[in-house]
């Protein structure tokens, strides 16, 4: 019984370091940057980024990123999930 174990012993290992990985992998994180407030600004900009990590972690990254920002008169909403 012992040597059925310790054989099992590096596919088990494996098995736990591959499905630790498997769902690690690089996303892209599209935030899309809109102005309104004044004449004359820019049209909407798109900028991307990557992010490694699980789908659900990295969508909360990239979505935690959206933000709003007024300045002088001049509204900036920026909305990001992933691509």
């Amino acid at each position: 019984m012992k040597k059925y174990a310790t054989a099992l012993l590096p596919v088990f290992a494996a098995t736990i370091l591959l499905s630790a990985t498997s769902c690690t992998r690089e996303y892209i994180c599209q935030c899309k940057m809109t102005y309104s407030g004044a004449p004359g600004l820019p049209e909407s900009q798109v900028r991307e980024y990557p992010i490694t990590d699980t789908k659900k972690k990295a969508r909360t990254a990239c979505q935690e990123s959206s933000r709003t920002y007024d300045s002088g008169g001049i509204h900036t909403e920026e909305e990001c999930d992933l691509f």
